[in-house]
């Protein structure tokens, strides 16, 4: 069979050298250096690359993220974010606001309650950006390049992991602080207490937590992940917030693997 191919590949250049036309020169490489040569291969991240570009991105999309929430409004006049009643009270706030006496009674302080939740949140968004800015500065290679071919969400869910406990510690006396500055607990304690005493005359299977900063807290920091998460996926989907040349390099690498 192979000296089949010989004389056909004879017979052919021997048709082409009688009918004078010239055969173009093909150099073929002789290693795999030289193939690889000219083969465009998209270069590798360096550590240095892949670090300094993540880090960059996080940072970017922390600070967007706790921006918007930290101004006034942010929570209150949003409709994504801004917290309302615990559920249990919630369901009953219905009843309150639609009867006249109980709605003189305990309306405002209702009122004043669901705007100090909103306003402890908003404070304590200020506490957000150097817990952040610490834990990314701390991330290992490893981390970044976990992060970087891990898709949409997976900054994010690293910085869940690694700030919730800080965040909830730091977030909770501001919240408290806003509470208290429209003396929240002054009725809410006694809301609650009267309900938990009536649960099952109310539908209530488990008595309602009075610990409002636990609560807000936990809203807070839920709307402050979504909002991080929203800037994080903006960079990795649209080649335009990528704003600089690390950061298109690190994520066209990231889009490729």
């Amino acid at each position: 069979m192979q000296g089949s191919k010989t004389v056909a590949a004879t017979i052919i250049i021997a048709f082409f050298t009688g009918c004078n036309i010239s055969l173009p020169t093909i150099t073929v490489p002789t290693n795999i250096s030289e193939i690889n040569a000219k083969i465009a291969v998209p270069k590798a991240l360096s550590q240095e690359e892949a670090g300094q570009g993540l880090k960059e991105a996080l940072k970017k999309g922390v600070a967007n993220g706790t921006e918007g929430l930290m101004k006034p409004g942010g929570f209150a006049q949003s409709l994504a974010y801004k917290i309302l009643l615990p559920e249990e009270i919630r369901n009953l706030e219905q009843k309150i606001r639609g009867n006249a006496l109980l709605n003189a009674a305990i309306g405002k302080e209702l009122d004043k309650t669901i705007d100090a939740m909103n306003v402890g949140a908003e404070k304590a968004m200020s506490k957000a950006l150097p817990i952040f800015t610490n834990a990314i500065t701390n991330m290992s290679f490893m981390d970044a390049m976990k992060i970087l071919t891990g898709g949409q969400g997976a900054a994010t869910q690293y910085l869940k992991t690694n700030t919730t406990t800080q965040l909830s510690q730091a977030f909770q006396p501001e919240i408290k602080s806003a509470l208290e500055s429209v003396a929240v607990y002054n009725h809410w304690t006694p809301i609650v207490n009267t309900v938990n005493k009536n649960k099952k005359l109310l539908g209530l299977t488990a008595d309602v937590n009075p610990n409002l900063e636990l609560y807000v807290t936990e809203k807070a920091m839920s709307a402050l992940f979504q909002e991080i998460e929203i800037q994080e996926n903006a960079i990795r989907k649209d080649p335009i917030n990528r704003t600089s040349e690390i950061l298109k390099k690190v994520f066209n690498y990231a889009d490729q693997n």
